[in-house]
């Protein structure tokens, strides 16, 4: 059982969720299915959302009422920890739900419709993108070991091969590209596996399966997206974005000089260790299943950030990767990165970016899951903010970010407009729920009142 007393103090997260009492229980169920697909968590009903400690009446008949509606309305059987203790006099009750495979599901909507997953504090009904990875964690088949089935063994580039391992003073050939998965059995032939197209495919086969999985980068005056000063996109492999990535950042960052007696010392903005470690991870662990999101790298006056689509792994969580605990969404393009002498020994990546960054002077970056992106905010050298933990309440979500941009096109919006522009079909009660935030955190303020009112974007400082 965890330290109730700390998690009380925290804020609603990916693995804890409060509920004031169980009047409603299909919230409560839809946080357990989102905790058991997700990476588990802990539920605490008897704390409101003012973060009173009100208690929970009738404690016993409260117990199991709870646990006959797990039984009743969860699929596969779900067997959470249910406890209940005393806090300052009140009896609560403690859930908690372990990760494992699923997919979880409310028997009410079924087995497509009724999948919850953890993104944030929020419970979101799966997509079929997410379906699949649950499924392929359910059957241990990682999705870049899967056939691309009209890949062809004669769709990927040898000789762009042979001179990445030619590099690292290592041949290749044909059973080489079979044991690491490069090539793959299907109907009684090779074919090229997904991580092979995304590592050697050739332009038009990775264009066809996989037109998101290049990157983008920019440098953006100030402190926000709003005007570009460069741009570049990487349209090759994702190895020809490892190699031309850090050209950018270093043609778009600063190098100081540091004079000690008679020496001269350059000391980069960014440090290109601590980039290539990041930018690697990156790479490496993306979801190349979700289609319509890229790889991000974005450069202000004040920080830098790489953003790559997909969430943290079922089961696995941001503690887990601090601890050093490895979780590999992509075997086989972590493999071949290992061959090519790119990434060292999984779960040592946090612990060699430590040591780049107390030996550089250079803040510890900052690691966000932000929807169903992973986005980290590196910080220049010298930088005196304390960026190892940060509100809740500052982090924005995608679609937060992307009602911010449409103000780039107009001034003033109504909520309609806002609504309208959106990618995302979202509810009304959702949209305001985001407006609000936004003029919480202090990034946009209403003009008028009623049904004359309007949106303003706040500027920096105001």
């Amino acid at each position: 059982m965890p330290d109730i007393v700390q998690l009380l103090s925290m804020p609603e997260g990916k693995t804890l969720e409060f509920k004031r009492d169980l009047s409603s229980i299909q919230p409560i169920l839809k946080t357990l299915v989102a905790f058991a697909n997700t990476a588990g968590g802990v539920l605490i009903v008897g704390k409101d959302d003012q973060g009173n400690i009100v208690g929970v009446q009738d404690i016993f008949n409260a117990e199991e009422k709870l646990g006959n509606a797990i039984a009743d309305s969860i699929y596969p059987s779900l067997m959470p920890e249910i406890e209940i203790i005393s806090i300052e006099g009140k009896s609560l009750l403690i859930v908690c739900v372990s990760h494992w495979w699923g997919p979880f599901y409310l028997k009410a909507k079924g087995p497509t419709d009724g999948v919850f997953v953890r993104l944030g504090s929020t419970n979101r009904t799966a997509g079929q993108e997410l379906l699949e990875e649950l499924k392929r964690v359910r059957t241990k088949t990682p999705f870049d070991l899967m056939p691309c089935l009209d890949a062809s063994r004669s769709e990927i580039d040898m000789d762009k091969i042979k001179r990445a391992f030619a590099d690292v003073d290592k041949d290749i050939d044909e059973n080489k590209l079979i044991s690491l998965g490069i090539l793959v059995p299907y109907a009684k032939k090779m074919v090229c596996s997904n991580a092979g197209v995304l590592l050697f495919g050739k332009n038009s086969i990775r264009k066809k399966y996989f037109p998101n999985a290049e990157a983008r980068c920019a440098r953006f005056l100030g402190t926000e997206k709003i005007e570009f000063i460069d741009q570049y996109e990487v349209e090759g492999t994702i190895l020809d974005a490892m190699h031309e990535i850090p050209k950018f950042i270093r043609r778009n960052t600063r190098v100081s000089a540091k004079i000690d007696t008679m020496r001269r010392e350059d000391i980069p903005e960014y440090s290109p260790i601590l980039v290539r470690e990041i930018l690697t991870n990156a790479l490496v662990h993306a979801d190349y299943s979700i289609s319509g999101m890229t790889l991000r790298v974005s450069i202000f006056s004040d920080r830098m950030e790489i953003e790559s689509p997909g969430m943290l792994p079922f089961g696995y969580t941001l503690d887990d990767f601090v601890s050093g605990i490895s979780h590999v969404r992509n075997k086989v393009i972590a493999r071949v990165f290992r061959e090519l002498h790119m990434m060292e020994e999984w779960g040592t990546g946090y612990r060699r970016i430590s040591q780049v960054c107390e030996e550089g002077r250079y803040p510890l970056p900052l690691w966000e899951e932000i929807g169903t992106s992973i986005r980290v905010t590196l910080y220049p050298c010298g930088s005196e903010k304390i960026h190892l933990k940060k509100s809740e309440d500052s982090i924005l979500s995608v679609r937060q970010e992307e009602i911010l941009s449409l103000f780039q096109k107009k001034p003033d919006l109504t909520a309609k407009e806002i609504h309208d522009q959106l990618h995302e079909n979202i509810s009304e009660r959702q949209l305001r729920a985001d407006l609000l935030k936004l003029k919480k955190v202090n990034r946009i303020k209403t003009v008028g009142k009623g049904p004359n009112t309007r949106w303003v974007l706040k500027q920096e400082g105001l």
